[in-house]
């Protein structure tokens, strides 16, 4: 909490993510960005809480600064896992309307085509039998 005159103001605490976490600490690993900068370009708030974040999500030895990968805990893995599963869920959702709005298409394409060739009396679609020539129509001289 701070003091402000006589009133305390209770310290706001932001939550971040486990997705936005990740992005964070591979940011840190892939270009070696300062944590410092971290901190700035995001808005994080705590002068150690990305580094809290890289010892906890981190593949490599911070203390040591080493590149070596580490193990992955049980508990990292598991919430990689999850995240990786809530994204899985999420596109699947989102290809699966795309799916039935192009099957909706597609229905209305087809009974649009067979009122049209009902109204004009013209076939419209093509048969194509495996014997059939795909010969254009030009020769060769």
């Amino acid at each position: 909490m701070e003091h402000t005159g006589n009133k305390y103001v209770k310290r706001a605490e932001k939550h971040y993510s486990i997705s936005f976490k990740l992005a964070v600490v591979r940011e840190y690993e892939e270009t070696r960005t300062s944590l410092r900068a971290l901190q700035r370009k995001y808005g994080i708030r705590g002068n150690s809480t990305v580094k809290r974040w890289i010892e906890k999500y981190a593949n490599f030895d911070l203390r040591n600064r080493t590149c070596a990968p580490m193990e992955k805990s049980r508990e990292q893995e598991l919430r990689e896992l999850r995240e990786k599963v809530r994204h899985l869920e999420v596109r699947n959702a989102r290809l699966e309307k795309e799916l039935e709005k192009k099957e909706v298409k597609a229905g209305i394409l087809d009974l649009m085509i067979e009122m049209a060739e009902k109204e004009y009396r013209i076939d419209i679609r093509k048969n194509s039998f495996p014997g059939q020539s795909t010969d254009t129509g030009r020769r060769k001289p």
